[in-house]
């Protein structure tokens, strides 16, 4: 999801710059503002829901397989561990997590998405930045691709922090900002051949939203702050796939006790 500005105080995610907008099938296509963001999402996966998997093998080389299986992998849970796979769309993730012997829920806004995905998990529709899960109830939370489409990241990671135990593992995996000869590949492939591929496949407005979506994504000193401050340590990030796809991890900081020893 190139550099955005620092949020308000409020803890707002940035909106996209006003130049982040790109020539599509003729026309610009704006990115959405905050206040429209989550219900353009929303029906934005409702319709490529059926479709989408098959194009996101198309479009990743089936190299996501892979960076899903990582994504796992770097939580480093024991098995039966309970795993919340969020904005978890039709359950890749989810599958891999029951594949690596964890018990995952999934949460995503959209329905559609929900409905699409095979019923082999527990899920719940739900806004990521207002999870109905109860404080420190799971061992890990893992979210793939959906960073950047969050209307209020930080509200999100917040989130993330409050429903894990202390101790708990979170892992992200996204598209990361690239530069140099990555950049020029990357956008060769994925702004101009994804939406392409869309446009066959699927809604060709909604893959052209998908690869310049990493706008919304601040720079990658900022987003390590705002996972810190959610409340995690060890904040660590990785980049995959050539570059073009970043995994960060970190753990859940153990909230501060309070001695109970009563000092003379």
């Amino acid at each position: 999801m190139s550099p955005a500005p620092t949020p308000p105080a409020s803890g707002a995610a940035p909106s996209p710059p006003a130049a982040a907008q790109t020539p599509g099938f003729g026309r610009l296509d704006p990115l959405p503002g905050p206040d429209q963001k989550t219900q353009a999402v929303r029906e934005m996966f409702d319709t490529i829901a059926s479709r989408y998997d098959l194009v996101n093998r198309l479009m990743t080389f089936g190299l996501d397989i892979t960076w899903r299986r990582r994504t796992v992998r770097a939580l480093g849970l024991a098995a039966g561990c309970c795993v919340l796979d969020v904005a978890c769309g039709t359950g890749d993730l989810s599958r891999e997590l029951a594949r690596q012997q964890l018990r995952p829920i999934g949460a995503d806004l959209s329905a559609g998405m929900l409905r699409a995905g095979l019923a082999t998990v527990p899920v719940i529709q739900a806004d990521a930045s207002d999870l109905p899960v109860p404080d420190a109830a799971v061992d890990g939370v893992a979210c793939a691709f959906g960073m950047r489409n969050f209307s209020n990241l930080p509200a999100v990671l917040a989130e993330m922090g409050r429903v894990l135990r202390p101790g708990g593992r979170l892992a992200l995996l996204d598209v990361a900002p690239t530069t140099g000869v990555v950049h020029m590949g990357h956008r060769l492939w994925f702004e101009r051949a994804v939406p392409i591929i869309g446009a066959i496949f699927s809604d060709p407005a909604a893959y052209r939203y998908l690869p310049r979506s990493v706008a919304y994504l601040p720079p990658t000193p900022e987003l390590l702050s705002w996972v810190r401050r959610a409340g995690f340590s060890g904040v660590n990030r990785r980049l995959l796939g050539g570059g073009i796809v970043q995994l960060i991890t970190g753990t859940r900081t153990p909230a501060p006790t309070t001695s109970l020893v009563t000092r003379p």
